[in-house]
């Protein structure tokens, strides 16, 4: 069934907002949020996420702010409470392919039921346990008039904690794409029990003081004992934004890419390092790829077009400035 109401996403935004599904005043509108009693943009504004309240005629606006809108459920309905169970299938897997291809930092569900629907448990208000991919997830009270019940106050603070969590941290950061003498590139990620990991090229943060040229010769000694490497021209740009919870920060990291050509692949040599993921049962994989080998791999890389950015590379050679990759 095709909504009445239509999403409005883009690729790395801040918070996507999931609610229920459309009231009729939402269907009558095609806005989210239509009806004139419900708080949403009101509380949106109040906690800082909007510089001004919006009217749901202009959600199409929410873009310049890093924000976008869904909902769990696409059947129009007079009330959640008219929802049944079929309404939300494949809700949870449509989430969690927003998650993978467009890479928000945070979904937020507007109500216990949205989350609810979409996953099957009833969850607490606040971050939730569960991530979709990258994506951290976080349960808002309803802003429905229907839930009169929770105070504009007791609103106005669950929105606040979620706009404070989600306010990004420039975190600039550098990779290297290790070329060997045949184009593969070398990639590494990191597997759980129960996530896959995505494949990136090595590198990290800028440290204070750092230049980029210096954080990244730091990294490739750090993580590959690649010593005094040369480094070749900066080619990529990537942003993407991403939650870390030990912080309690959404960080935004800007990340450069520099070619390093290996002659040799036997002088990589990887070594276990601290990672803002790693857990107890974390495994790091290490691979050289190929163009093709990427293309073909039901894997997950960032970034996302990996493939079709190093085929264009190697074809093309290097781009006269850095060119933006995506997430």
């Amino acid at each position: 069934m095709e909504s009445a109401v239509p999403d409005v996403l883009a690729p790395g935004l801040q918070v996507v907002f999931c609610g229920i599904n459309p009231g009729r005043a939402s269907a009558a509108a095609g806005a989210h949020f239509a009806n004139p009693r419900n708080d949403f943009w009101r509380l949106l504004h109040a906690a800082g996420l909007t510089p001004r309240q919006l009217d749901p005629s202009e959600q199409g606006q929410v873009l310049q702010y890093d924000i976008g809108l869904t909902n769990a459920a696409d059947r129009t309905t007079k009330g959640s409470g008219d929802l049944r169970r079929a309404d939300f299938a494949g809700s949870a897997e449509r989430l969690e392919r927003l998650a993978r291809e467009l890479v928000p930092a945070w979904i937020a569900f507007v109500g216990k039921e949205a989350y609810r629907g979409a996953f099957g448990e009833r969850p607490e208000l606040g971050v939730q346990q569960l991530r979709l991919d990258a994506t951290a997830l976080f349960v808002l009270p309803s802003t429905s008039p229907a839930n009169a019940a929770v105070p504009w106050e007791e609103r106005l603070r669950w929105f606040g904690e979620l706009a404070e969590l989600s306010r990004p941290v420039a975190r600039p950061a550098v990779r290297a794409l290790l070329l060997d003498m045949e184009g593969r590139v070398f990639l590494h990620r990191l597997v759980g029990p129960a996530e896959p990991g995505v494949w990136v090229a090595p590198g990290g943060a800028i440290e204070e003081g750092e230049t980029p040229e210096a954080a990244l010769r730091r990294e490739l000694e750090e993580e590959l004992r690649l010593e005094a490497p040369e480094l070749g021209p900066w080619v990529w740009r990537r942003r993407h934004r991403w939650y870390w919870p030990a912080l309690r920060a959404t960080l935004d990291s800007v990340e450069r890419f520099a070619v390093v050509r290996v002659d040799d692949p036997a002088r990589i040599a990887p070594t276990a390092h601290d990672s803002l993921f790693a857990g107890p049962d974390s495994v790091e994989e290490h691979r050289w790829w190929s163009a093709a080998e990427i293309a073909a791999s039901a894997d997950r890389f960032a970034p996302r077009r990996l493939a079709v950015h190093l085929e264009a590379l190697l074809r093309d050679g290097p781009p006269p400035e850095p060119l933006d990759v995506g997430v």
